[in-house]
Order: structure tokens, then sequence, then C-alpha cells
């Protein structure tokens, strides 16, 4: 170099050009640090774009699991519409029927950590299967997506230790509007637990959130989805309190086939759902149904919701479940406390039960000599079967439970002196596995003949089970028959007309012995045809109502004897003020001949005394033969009035 400066760039240019570059860094390194320019937003929301544009070539929105994740169900008229009802379950305001946005939405929540839902939380935490399903299909980037922490969820889902599902059923319940089709939910195993252990566990329900004071409201509210419904976690003991020993219900348990993955989805969904209501219609989107909505999110392929288009009975559920192959791996049988009770009288003779009945009256009965004599196992048996009782009693009565208590303690008492443990019982139920029954909807077609005419019919019944359907999987003497409609053409007079509908027609038979004192009782209201002075054909409107008593016997095979007395009011243009309301009784049989072969028959007598002054003196024999598990025949004869009815059917359920 020789110290000269370049042409036209002096001493001065060169300082005032290195303070414009250290000016220049100071003001770069001054605006990055600033928050107001950041780069992190810019980085969010090119990230988020990433994301939306990856999900919508890959129409993520369309997937079955996004789907069964947001309870999308095609509309009628094409679109998507959620069966979920609460709006802090959707992330973006067009949610419910749009999952393209809600899918945005859930995106772009992700990187927020605002607290959503009901359970105020981040969209992460809060809806947790969306995040872990969106993340394994669009591969997350956890430096560009952080991962928030879920401690709630975390502590929830470790405390279940969860191993495998299970799905409960407890039997029908004919006394509880709620609980005449069964129930369902789910009981989440935890690892080493035992048969006997699993009581402990954790169930999840879904049930309507019904005020204590409902009253009749309840089943109209019900119906037409008036409650909210919600999920809820609750001991298994406590349901098994319930249903078992109160209630008096058989309990089923059906143990699932889940992978560890499954479990995982099912506990992840079951979260999010416990941050929303339904809700809840009785016939439908009720107790099962949402329950089977888990289960198809835990494995996809199952496809259970899809089954139940127009009503969703829970005994349906069952044959449901198991019909799929390789998904039920195990079955366990609950009896209820009154069956064992039942069951345990029957293994005596008559002096041994005599002798446990006086037990229960009356704690002398722990000294004659009868009882002494007995070997202590016998003794013991007794004992337990004499405490079983009054257990059960002091649960389920009215009366004073002092003396029920004490003469419980002294059983106790003499038990406790044996130190032997107590033998192991089976319990042979008296309803077989619901899975064996017939399917609750039913078509009849058949021929018969109605005063000097032919005729043939179609009746459609959408559920659930009559006295004479076969009764295999079905709470014996029980009946529930819901929405059934009758269409009939007589051939002579040329006429099609609806000959019956029935809105409800149930009937409990309780036979009562010495232990056991539960009523009878019926209800019915519908519309029949009947002939009348000089209608022919007319329509009858029927409320009819009753309460009375049931025995069993052995003679024939099984046989129940039962009596009712009971109320009745009709409408029809048939009588001459148009009603007539008036009340007497019935009495009848339901006998099982054979185990396919079962045959009931019933004689009644009705005075009216207000409307038109009348009586009515009906009989009717009906006969049921079972083909398979979803076929019958039926023969029937009906009298009443000079009107005489034969009918010919072949019933299918579906």
């Amino acid at each position: 170099m020789n110290g000269s400066w370049p042409h036209g760039q002096g001493p001065f240019y060169f300082f005032f050009r290195a303070l414009l570059q250290s000016g220049w860094i100071v003001f770069t390194v001054v605006f990055l640090a600033s928050p107001a320019a950041s780069a992190e937003p810019l980085t969010a929301s090119a990230y988020l774009s990433e994301l939306k544009v990856k999900a919508r070539a890959g129409q993520l929105a369309d997937d079955r699991e996004w789907h069964l994740l947001l309870h999308y169900r095609p509309r009628l008229f094409g679109g998507y519409e959620s069966e979920q009802d609460d709006p802090g379950f959707f992330l973006s305001s067009e949610g419910k029927a749009n999952p393209q946005a809600e899918l945005d939405a859930t995106l772009a929540q992700f990187f927020s950590p605002e607290l959503v839902g009901r359970s105020k939380q981040s969209a992460q935490c809060a809806f947790i299967a969306r995040y872990h399903w969106l993340k394994q299909k669009l591969q997350f980037d956890d430096s560009r997506l952080p991962k928030m922490a879920c401690e709630r969820f975390d502590r929830w889902f470790v405390d279940f230790e969860a191993r495998s599902i299970t799905l409960i059923f407890p039997s029908a319940f004919v006394n509880n509007p709620a609980s005449m089709f069964g129930h369902t939910l789910l009981r989440v195993d935890q690892k080493d637990q035992t048969e006997q252990t699993r009581i402990l566990a954790y169930t999840i329900n879904y049930a309507a959130n019904v005020p204590p004071d409902a009253g009749i409201a309840y089943p109209v509210r019900g119906i037409f989805g008036l409650y909210k419904g919600y999920f809820s976690t609750i001991p298994y003991y406590l349901k098994v309190q319930e249903y078992r020993d109160i209630e008096n219900r058989d309990i089923w348990e059906y143990r699932l086939n889940f992978t560890d993955q499954q479990v995982q989805r099912f506990l992840m969904h079951a979260w999010e759902l416990g941050n929303a209501y339904f809700d809840y219609y009785f016939f439908k989107e009720n107790c099962s149904y949402h329950l089977l909505s888990l289960l198809d999110y835990a494995d996809p392929t199952l496809h259970l919701t899809d089954e139940f288009l127009f009503w969703t009975v829970p005994a349906d559920t069952v044959p449901l479940i198991a019909s799929k192959p390789g998904l039920v791996s195990g079955i366990i049988y609950r009896p209820s406390r009154s069956n064992v009770i039942r069951r345990k009288r029957e293994s005596l003779s008559s002096e041994d039960r005599a002798l446990a009945h006086r037990m229960t009256k009356d704690p002398g009965g722990l000294a004659l000599p009868a009882f002494v004599r007995l070997s202590p196992p016998r003794q013991a048996f007794l004992l337990d079967l004499a405490s079983d009782y009054l257990r059960y009693r002091i649960d389920t009565t009215d009366e004073p439970l002092s003396e029920l208590k004490e003469r419980n303690r002294a059983a106790l008492t003499v038990r406790s002196r044996l130190r032997i443990p107590s033998e192991e019982f089976m319990v042979v139920p008296f309803a077989k596995q619901p899975e064996l029954g017939h399917k609750t909807s039913r078509v009849s077609v058949g021929a018969g003949w109605r005063n000097k005419d032919t005729f043939e019919e179609v009746t459609v019944r959408a559920g659930y089970h009559d006295l004479l359907d076969p009764e295999v999987g079905y709470t014996p003497d029980a009946q529930i028959e819901i929405a059934a409609v009758t269409a009939r053409h007589y051939n002579r007079v040329d006429q099609t007309r609806i000959e019956r509908a029935t809105l409800a027609n149930v009937l409990s038979l309780s036979p009562v012995d010495s232990i056991f004192h539960a009523p009878s009782w019926k209800i019915n209201v519908g519309m029949q045809t009947i002939t009348r002075h000089d209608c022919r054909l007319c329509s009858n409107g029927v409320i009819n109502g009753g309460i009375g008593g049931a025995i069993e016997s052995r003679l024939l095979g099984r046989e129940v004897l039962f009596a009712f007395a009971e109320a009745e009011g009709n409408y029809s243009h048939a009588y001459e003020e148009r009603h007539r309301i008036g009340g007497g009784g019935t009495a009848g049989i339901l006998a099982d001949l054979t185990e396919r072969w079962k045959l009931m028959a019933t004689g009644t007598y009705l005075k009216y005394a207000l409307g038109e002054k009348s009586d009515d003196v009906r009989w009717f024999v009906g006969s049921r033969y079972t083909l398979s598990q979803h076929w019958a025949l039926r023969l029937e004869y009906n009298h009443r009035d000079h009107d005489n009815d034969a009918l010919f059917t072949v019933q299918a359920f579906f």
C-alpha cells in the first residue's frame, strides 16, 4: 500500500460509513429484542398455516376418526351435524355443523394457553384426544408447537391404572321407567385386579341429569330431549349396591379385548366428553348410545352406533357387542341379592327351608334342636342365608329397622362362633345371558278368522318383549311393549284398517312366597278394533291399569297363576255416550309347557258405571312355539262380547 485513499473516498467517508453500519447493528438488535417485533408470532402463524394446508391436503376433516371425535352424523339432505349439544365443546362458532371449520379452529387453539370448555383448560388438555390424533396425523414439530403440560389429565389417567374395559349390563328393572329396557355402563379394569377385587374399579356412566322431584315429567321430558346428559366416573361397588342389592337386578359383565392403545384412546375421549353434555333422548341418544360412541373411537373398525338409526335399546347393545368377532374375551355373572336367596332356598329340603325362615323371624330359632344337630357346614349355610335375607330386608323395606338389625346381629354372632369359611355357592341365573335372547323389535305376519270373515294382518313392534315371546335372555314374567301397530285386511267386507295400536303395554308378574311379597301390576294405553251394537269395526281407545298378585307352581313344568283388580276407560263412537269407565278383575295362568312351548290363558270381567253403563266378559288363550332365537309361531283366540277372533302368526325379531 502507498498510504493514499481511494479516489473520491477520504477519511470522512470511511468514518461515516462505519458509524452508519454500527448504528444499523444497534437498531437491528433493539428491534429484534422488542416484544412487539418478536418473530415468535410470525413463526406460530406460519406454522399454523402450514398445518392447515397439510390437514386439508390429507382431507382430515373428512376422516372417520375426526367425525367420531366430534360426533358428526350425516344430515338427511347433505352435510354433517354433531350430536354434541354443549357450545363449549366446539372451538369454532360453526363447529357443530362444519368439520373443516372446527379442525382449523382446533389447530389454532393448540397454539394458545387460553382456557376453554367447561373444565377450563388449554385446548391441548381439554381436548386431548383431538390433540394426540392430529399430532399423529400431522407430525407436530414440538419446537414450533410446544406441548403443554396437562397435569390434571395425567393424574386422572394414572389413577385408573387401566388394563382393560368391561361392558356392564344390569338387567331390566320394570319398576323404574328409566331402567325398563336395561342399562349399560363401562368399567375400567385396573392392573393386577381379580374378579373379586374388580368391584373396587371405577365406571364411566352416561345418564340424564334429572331433578329428584321430576315425577311424571321425567319420561315426557326424557322422550323429547329436554334433559342434559352427562358422563360421570363412579366407583363400581356403588353401582353394584344400587342395581344388585337394592333394585334386585342381575348384572352381566362383558370384558372387551382392547389393546393398551385402544384403552388409552378410550380414556382420552372419555376425558373430553366429561367436558360437555348431550341432550338426553330416552329412546335414541341414551345411556347405551353414547357409551357405544366411546367404544367406536377406541376401535374405529367397530361401527357400533351405526347400527342404531331410530332408537337404541340397551338390551340390543349386548348382542351387538357379542357379535363382533374376538371383541368379548370373558363373561361374568353377578346375581341379584334376591336371586341368590331364591337359589339357596331352592337347594334346601322343606325342613331346612322352614328352619331358615324361622331363624329370620325369631332369634330363638338359633337354639332349636333341629338346628343344633346339623353339621357345622350346614349350620353355616343356613346362617348365611338368614343373614342374606335380613340384610335384603334392611335395605329394601319401609318397616322399622331396629328389630331386623337385631335379628341379623344374632345370626352373625352364632355364625362367627363356627369359625369356618362359607362354601362357594354357584347361582344359576333365572334368565340366560342377554345376548342369547331375541332382538327387541318384531314383525308379525298372520291370518285368521273373525265373525264369519277372514283376514290377513301385519304387525310391527318397536320394542321390546311380551309374556309370550321367547323368554331366553329376558327378565322372567315381565312384559314391556312400546309402539306397536297392526294393519289388517278383512276379505269379506274388503276393508283395510289399523286394527290395533299400542303406545305402552307394561305388565310385571312377581310371584309371592313366604319370603318375597312384591305386588304384580300392569298398565296399557292404546287402541283396538271392537264390534259393538251397529258398529261392526270401530276404533276403541283404551286406558287400563291394575294391581294384583301372582304365585308360582310346578304342576305342568313351571306356571305362574295371577289375578288383578283393575280399572279401565274406553272412548269410541260405538258407545252411546262415546265413553265408559269401570272396573273389575282378571285372572290367568302363564305356563312353560316345554323349553320351546308356552301357554297363556286369561279371563276378565269389567263393569262400567260411568258413561255407557254396560259390562264386558273377555277371555283369551294364546300359545307360542319357538323355532329359533329370532323366529316364533303363535296361535291366539280372543273372545269379547259376542266378538270372536282367531289368529295364527309367524313372528320375526330384528
